[in-house]
């Protein structure tokens, strides 16, 4: 008499992506920006003969940490993607490179302030795929802005 055995493996994808290691994968914190406490600033994902990079909310906290731009969202944008710029640089690649950006801003009637910034950091004939999110807060009452970033950098 044979025996048949069945493995049924029900997972989440997280769990199961937890058992498969984190090869291809790397979570970086460039010593260009801040260094956050609990999470990455950034995880480059290699994709083959790219390398996706999906970089945490950026605010406007510079590399000492500190608020730059208090008060002032054009100030503050700016910061962010000085930020962006600096994370994107460091794995290899340039802001032609960002696919995705989502902000999270207090107060959208202020969208031209933070477009007049950000036309100066990405290929405005090609911009960025982006969601903007008005919120009621972010995680400091001082923060005005946030925005996450995904880039895809060609490997040389």
């Amino acid at each position: 008499m044979k025996k048949c055995f069945f493995i049924i493996l029900l997972c989440y994808s997280s769990v199961c992506f937890a058992q498969q290691g984190t090869q291809g994968i790397a979570f970086i914190n460039p010593a260009s920006v801040n260094v956050p406490k609990g999470y990455s600033q950034a995880v480059t994902i290699d994709l083959g003969k790219n390398t996706m990079l999906i970089m945490s909310g950026q605010v406007a906290l510079n590399k000492s940490g500190n608020l730059v731009g208090k008060g002032d969202l054009a100030q503050q944008t700016q910061q962010v993607f000085t930020n962006i710029k600096s994370i994107v640089e460091d794995a290899g690649g340039s802001m032609n490179d960002v696919v995705k950006l989502n902000y999270y801003i207090l107060d959208v009637s202020q969208v031209q302030a933070l477009r007049n910034v950000r036309d100066k950091f990405v290929n405005i004939s090609h911009p960025p795929a982006s969601t903007l999110v008005q919120v009621s807060k972010l995680f400091r009452d001082d923060i005005l802005i946030e925005i996450e970033a995904t880039a895809i950098i060609q490997k040389k």
